[in-house]
């Protein structure tokens, strides 16, 4: 995982209580299906990027498609951040 993928890891496990360690997650991760998070798992993981990484993430764009798994947060925080999804952060 790059550097995004594994804040949002971190933040998981330290901030959210994930029981599943760091190291034993992936990018594909189900964030409800697979890391147990809850309705308000996904407001606290939305509050926890939009403070660590310096972006504001609306209403619109908190959606269960950009909120299905580490990678699909993490690509929504390039976008908003206004950098390439293939980038290497």
């Amino acid at each position: 995982m790059n550097d995004i993928e594994r804040s949002i890891g971190s933040m998981l496990v330290t901030d959210l209580f994930v029981e599943i360690p760091e190291d034993r997650m992936t990018p594909d991760d189900r964030l409800r299906g697979d890391l147990g998070l809850d309705s308000l798992g996904f407001v606290e993981l939305r509050v926890q990027c939009e403070n660590t990484f310096g972006i504001t993430i609306s209403d619109a764009e908190f959606t269960p498609e950009n909120f299905t798994s580490i990678r699909t947060v993490a690509d929504l925080v390039r976008t908003l951040r206004g950098s390439s999804p293939v980038a290497g952060d």
